[in-house]
């Protein structure tokens, strides 16, 4: 089958993670952040949540073969030029995601990777289950290009301390040098004025990127948002560091707008239009 792109010049992505019935986050936040970035999203949704701004109420995942058949429905007609991986709740959707994507890439070439390895919400109710990550990083690992994890992710990760920039950066290098993959380490947890994300790859170098922290509680869905405009700037043909340049001011911009917003009664979501 001939693979189609939406419109002349406009890069297709596909974003494989839950629904978010608030739309802040989840696959609903990735479509918006796409756009925003000029691409055109499909999707695969790997569970349904029902949340608002102040919780996650329940979770419900779908079925890995559900799940399977929307990925190869997208990367057998679209010309997907990059892959955004968020909410994966169990190791059987899991499997069915890296399954659904070698098996369709195979001959052509798996595009870029980004995963964002959503353990817990924002309000702190679990999003996937215990031997999920290890699935993850048996499978999913070797495929992607980047891993996005957030402070307490990089923890549970690295079985590392992260509370200081020296043990971020060991927990960095271990990372990479374990995982063979890049990773971004997100610094949205740490004490101060500033957010500094770290990134590690697997030549060693390390980029910084920091931003202004902003006095606001709209923050619900900066780190979907961040790795699917990751993924567009990828698909677009920038480099990895440009890329997470690129995503972090796009993000920024969206926070601002949302700073003094009230939408919801709990952590409002992050606006690019």
């Amino acid at each position: 089958m001939t693979t189609t792109s939406p419109t002349p010049g406009m890069k297709t992505i596909l974003a494989i993670a839950g629904s978010d019935s608030g739309a802040g986050a989840g696959i609903q936040q990735d479509i918006k952040a796409a756009a925003a970035m000029g691409c055109y999203a499909t999707t695969a949704l790997t569970a349904v949540t029902a949340q608002n701004t102040a919780g996650v109420i329940h979770v419900m995942p779908l079925p890995p073969h559900v799940v399977r058949k929307q990925i190869e429905a997208v990367l057998e007609d679209f010309d997907v030029a990059a892959i955004k991986v968020g909410m994966l709740p169990d190791a059987a959707v899991l499997q069915a995601v890296v399954s659904a994507i070698t098996q369709c890439c195979q001959g052509r070439g798996i595009p870029p990777v980004i995963y964002d390895p959503v353990m817990v919400s924002t309000s702190g109710t679990p999003l996937m289950q215990a031997d999920c990550m290890k699935a993850a990083e048996r499978l999913l690992f070797p495929v992607c290009t980047l891993v996005t994890p957030n402070i307490p992710e990089a923890e549970r990760l690295s079985h590392l301390p992260v509370t200081s920039p020296a043990q971020l950066e060991a927990a960095g290098r271990h990372l990479v040098h374990t995982r063979h993959t890049a990773f971004l380490l997100k610094g949205g947890h740490a004490a101060g004025d500033t957010m500094t994300d770290t990134l590690f790859l697997e030549d060693s170098t390390v980029h910084t990127y920091t931003l202004p922290k902003l006095d606001t509680r709209n923050l619900h869905g900066t780190g979907c948002a961040t790795s699917t405009a990751i993924a567009a700037a990828l698909a677009m043909g920038h480099s990895l560091p440009d890329a997470v340049s690129i995503a972090k001011q796009l993000v920024f911009r969206a926070i601002q707008r949302a700073q003094h917003t009230d939408i919801g009664h709990g952590n409002g979501p992050i606006l690019f239009f």
